[in-house]
Parts: C-alpha cells; sequence; structure tokens
C-alpha cells in the first residue's frame, strides 16, 4: 500500500511548532491534492494547511490543541483508498512497557552510561508529551519515569516547555517526584552542574502572585502566551539599547494634506505617513547595510533583501508583524499599497503564512496610539527595531538667513533599539539620525 506523510511545513523564519487547532477531515475521508485538511496556529498567525497530496486519510498522529514541530509527521493518507492500514492518534495505543504490580523483586536493568533512550509520546499514566518536550529532556538527560513526575501547567495537566525549565532550574536542591518504577537508572546528565546554554535561564524564576478578593482572573490567550515567551526570549538574547531623535516633518506633513484626496481619487487608497517613513528607513537601511542583518552563534548574516516588519495591532489587542518584501524595490505608492493591503489582511485575519515571513527589520508606529515615544523589544532573529511616535505641533526654533525666530513646526521622536553584540552605539545612533535626515529633506513639492 503507498502511502504520503503529511508534514508540518515551515511557516516563517522563527517558527519551530504550531499547535493542531482543528482537523477538517477525519479518519477514512477522501482528501484532494491541496483541499483544506488542517488548521494550526503559530505565535505569528492562524491558517489551514492544504493536503500536499490526494488520497484516503488512514492516520492521524497529532489530535486537536497538541504541538507538532515543524517537519513533524502530523497525518499518513493512503493513494489505494484503503483505510484499514492504521488507527488513527485516538486509537492508537503507545508502546509500555509492562510494569509489575506485585510485591516480588524484579530484576530491571541498569543503565551505566549517560546516553539517554527515546521518551514515548505518553507515557504509562497515559499523560502526553509533546515532541518539543520530549526533545528538551532526552537532550538533559531527563528520563520517562521523571518526566511523568513532572508536574505539567499546561491543558489537562500537560507538561510544556516551561515546566520542563523550571524542573530543570530546581533539580538537585529539591526532591523529586516521579512515577513509579523498577527500572534503576543512572544518574544523568541534566543532574551535573548548569551549562554556560542553560545556567541562565536557572537564574530566574517567576513570581507567583495571589490574587486578593474582587480581583478578576484573566487566562491568557494562545497567540499572547506565545507573544510573552518571544519577548521575553528577545531580552534574554539581545542585549537591548535604544536612541533617540527628534525629526522635523513639517514638509511632509503639509505634502500629505495636499496630495491626500488626489491620491485617493488615482489610487483607491489612502496615503498615511506609514509608507512615508518606510521609504526613509529603507533608504537609510542601504545607507547603513549592517544594520540589516542577524546573528547566529558567533556569525553575523548580512541579508540581500531588505523586507520590512510593521508591527500591526489586531482587534484582539494582540500584535502581528506582516512583512513587506523588497521594500527597495517599490516606489511610494507601491508601499503605501503593500502598507493597507497587510494591515487589511491583519486585521481580517487574512493574511497568509508567507505574509509574516522573512522580515530583516521591523517598524512599529506607537504614534498611532497616541504615544510620543517607545522601547520596542527586538523582533528576532532581526537586530534592531524602530518605533514611530506621534506627529506633534511644537513651537521651534527657525533658522533663516536673515536670523533665527520661533515658529510652529510638525515634529515626532524615532526611537531605536538595536541589539549591542553587533550593532554599536555608533552605528544605531547614526542610522536613526539618518532616517530623520531624509525625513527632514522630504521635497514638499514633489508629484505623486
Amino acid at each position: 500500500m503507498a502511502e504520503i506523510e503529511i508534514r508540518l511545513p515551515k511557516m516563517g523564519e522563527s517558527v519551530t511548532e504550531a499547535t493542531i487547532t482543528n482537523w477538517l477531515k477525519n479518519v477514512g475521508d477522501s482528501v484532494a491534492m491541496d483541499e483544506p485538511l488542517v488548521e494550526v496556529a503559530t505565535d505569528k498567525v492562524d491558517n489551514e494547511l492544504p493536503s500536499e497530496g490526494a488520497g484516503v486519510l488512514i492516520k492521524i498522529l497529532f489530535e486537536k490543541d497538541q504541538v507538532a514541530q515543524v517537519g513533524d509527521v502530523i497525518a499518513i493518507l493512503s493513494t489505494d483508498g484503503s483505510t484499514s492500514a492504521a488507527p488513527s492518534a485516538k486509537e492508537e495505543t503507545p508502546a509500555v512497557t509492562e510494569v509489575n504490580t506485585s510485591m516480588e523483586p524484579v530484576a530491571a536493568p541498569v543503565v551505566t552510561s549517560f546516553e539517554t533512550t527515546s521518551i514515548p509520546k505518553n507515557g504509562t499514566n497515559g499523560k502526553f508529551f509533546s515532541p518539543l518536550v520530549r526533545n528538551i529532556a532526552e537532550k538533559e538527560g531527563i528520563s520517562a519515569s521523571e518526566l511523568e513526575g513532572i508536574s505539567g501547567s499546561g491543558q489537562d495537566g500537560r507538561v510544556t516547555k516551561k515546566d520542563v525549565i523550571s524542573y530543570l532550574a530546581n533539580r538537585g536542591s529539591a526532591p523529586i517526584t516521579a512515577a513509579p518504577s523498577h527500572t534503576t537508572v543512572a544518574p544523568s546528565k541534566a543532574a551535573l552542574p548548569a551549562t554556560p546554554s542553560n545556567a541562565s535561564f536557572m537564574q530566574f524564576k517567576e513570581p507567583i502572585v495571589l490574587p486578593n478578593p474582587g480581583d478578576e482572573i484573566i487566562e491568557m490567550d494562545r497567540m499572547r502566551k506565545l507573544i510573552a515567551d518571544h519577548m521575553l526570549m528577545s531580552v534574554h538574547v539581545s542585549p537591548h539599547v535604544t536612541s533617540y531623535v527628534e525629526a522635523d516633518v513639517t514638509n511632509i506633513v503639509k505634502w500629505r494634506e495636499k496630495v491626500k484626496n488626489t491620491f485617493k481619487q488615482r489610487e483607491g487608497q489612502n496615503i498615511t505617513y506609514t509608507p512615508i517613513l518606510i521609504e526613509a528607513i529603507v533608504k537609510a537601511i542601504k545607507d547603513f547595510p549592517m544594520i540589516n542583518v542577524s546573528v547566529s552563534g558567533t556569525t553575523i548574516i548580512k541579508r540581500k533583501d531588505i523586507n520590512i516588519g510593521m508591527a500591526t495591532a489586531l482587534p484582539s489587542g494582540n500584535l502581528i508583524v506582516p512583512v513587506i518584501k523588497n521594500a527597495d524595490q517599490l516606489n511610494l505608492v507601491g508601499l503605501t499599497k503593500a502598507v493597507n493591503g497587510l494591515a487589511d489582511s491583519a486585521r481580517n485575519n487574512k493574511l497568509k503564512p508567507e505574509d509574516i515571513q522573512g522580515g530583516t527589520y521591523t517598524v512599529t508606529n506607537v504614534g498611532s496610539f497616541g504615544n510620543v515615544m517607545g522601547t520596542p523589544i527586538i523582533n528576532q532573529p532581526q537586530v534592531a527595531i524602530m518605533a514611530l511616535g506621534a506627529i506633534r505641533k511644537v513651537p521651534a526654533v527657525i533658522e533663516t538667513p536673515e536670523g533665527d525666530f520661533i515658529g510652529i513646526r510638525h515634529k515626532m521622536f524615532l526611537s531605536h533599539s538595536y541589539d549591542h553584540r553587533v550593532v554599536d552605539g555608533a552605528l544605531g545612533g547614526q542610522f536613526v539620525r539618518r532616517v530623520a535626515d531624509y525625513l527632514e529633506s522630504f521635497d514638499p513639492n514633489m508629484p505623486i
């Protein structure tokens, strides 16, 4: 019988896993090529995945709310129409070594090396372990019985990545509550002193906060939990530094007021300040290409393409970052259409996986909330992000050949956060100053 393995595809540069939110087909159903098969959710976008082949669905390997890693086989199709080859995950019984519950002693193998064995998807008590949790446990030398003894904070008591990291932090200093077992296991790697790769994680513990009478308890939704993890990771990985510059954008404000009605009639699009600001940032990236990089270990990856991510608020209050690909190849009209199109797709939950992939630099418009400036967190694996403050009318000194005088100008703050591992203060500061220079030199007579 010919079978087709359906794998979880890559859905973004920093996306390594996804949660199965809904199967659109049941075991035994026929599936056509490119027909929607399953709905998945990542920290960036929810999406339907089409089938990579045609046939009959004979096996589902990940049930609803389970987490799969990129590249994992999540389902199997049969191309000859047979449905008797294998049961679904619901019917699958994990292979588990039977435990002798009698009082008689049982001879048990003794593991004398530090090599770990593969941990089954389901423990002897029926508890499910995600591929990510199993992978961490195997790398850190946590045995299957030891893993079963970890108290899970996930749905239905499921052990999460956070639970495993927390357990590792306390391992050796707290008693272990492990599931009963007749197998003697030698000390594992994780019992040894912490290595530099995980030592920093062990220094921090979240405080336990008790609610007061009358307080409302609100559980984070899935996206908010993932965003929280991503932000903590970014702050941990990158030493953040922020530089600020105030830019005079009076010429831009006057030009937009003059052309916005004509632009709307001709292009069918509203022209906002965002594409004008992005155009200036793209020009500055060309002048300072080492802002357009990523870090992998001790190597720097200098990006060829300039792909600008734009943080967009969703109706739920969460943020998502759609990406304008090859922004340096678009004129102001093209940037306007790209900005409006991606923002509309984000608000209506119509973004595709490719819409949020490949960003090399991110812009967040805190001015849209009335904020003057901000200190944004870098969107990994990028090394810099710029916050655009609100445009305000302020009194300013205007220099002319005839002398200086006080006038009303439109000004805004640019806040540039960057990764101090690879972007020094000189580069970070010069870059944001160059963006301001481009904005201040905007031609108010430029035709649209």
